[in-house]
């Protein structure tokens, strides 16, 4: 109790551990909620979570709460499922693909993930999952870092084309991008332009954290 009301103050640094990936990881209680930070970032909930639920919103919770399937590429703490599950009340499948299985001990420890029955969790590497996996979904979310940075496969064409090959019709990608120079701009603007017209629809939305843009993908038939 002490705890909660003193980080109305300051942030209070609850758990600390370096995983298994090099990465060290912190819940730390803010203003009262607990969230997941690695060095330099904010990893689940925090302003992470209010990025992807304004994609979310973005989408539509009326066309969300008709969907089946849902592929999470990026775990961490787990931020995007309880918005999916308790803001949405989302009652269809959630697949969360997540590379470390120490960010999934945290998650399940102090954000209770594995209490979400309808959660399934595959430790896997996202690309090797999106080669490997038969399903298709009614909407992929992309939110892969390493700390600050981005794997660069997660703009190549290659994984573009394979991640849209797994779409529904009318299905959708959210894909959340971290900008930290011009550089990351034009990557961005060459990731739309490779993005076929002629069966997807994409835009970026107006940023409401200065580092972070939100791609939307969307299968036209």
């Amino acid at each position: 109790m002490i705890q909660k009301l003193l980080s109305y103050l300051i942030p209070v640094k609850i758990f600390k551990k370096k995983s298994a990936r090099s990465k060290v990881f912190e819940v730390t209680l803010v203003n009262g909620e607990l969230v997941l930070d690695t060095e330099n970032t904010n990893y689940s909930y925090g302003s992470l979570q209010r990025i992807l639920r304004y994609g979310l919103r973005n989408i539509g919770y009326d066309k969300i709460l008709r969907m089946d399937h849902i592929l999470l590429l990026g775990v961490a703490g787990g931020s995007v499922v309880k918005t999916l599950v308790d803001e949405i009340q989302y009652k269809g499948k959630i697949t969360g693909v997540e590379i470390d299985p120490d960010i999934i001990k945290i998650a399940n420890q102090y954000f209770e993930l594995d209490k979400i029955e309808q959660l399934e969790i595959v430790i896997d590497d996202a690309f090797e999952f999106v080669l490997k996996t038969k399903e298709k979904y009614n909407l992929i979310i992309i939110d892969i870092f390493e700390d600050i940075n981005m794997p660069n496969f997660l703009f190549e064409s290659f994984f573009s084309e394979r991640v849209c090959h797994h779409l529904k019709d009318h299905g959708f990608i959210l894909f959340n991008t971290m900008i930290l120079d011009e550089a990351h701009n034009v990557r961005n603007r060459k990731y739309i332009s490779e993005i076929n017209p002629d069966l997807f629809t994409s835009k970026m939305l107006p940023r409401i954290e200065v580092h972070n843009e939100l791609i939307i993908i969307e299968k036209v038939e």
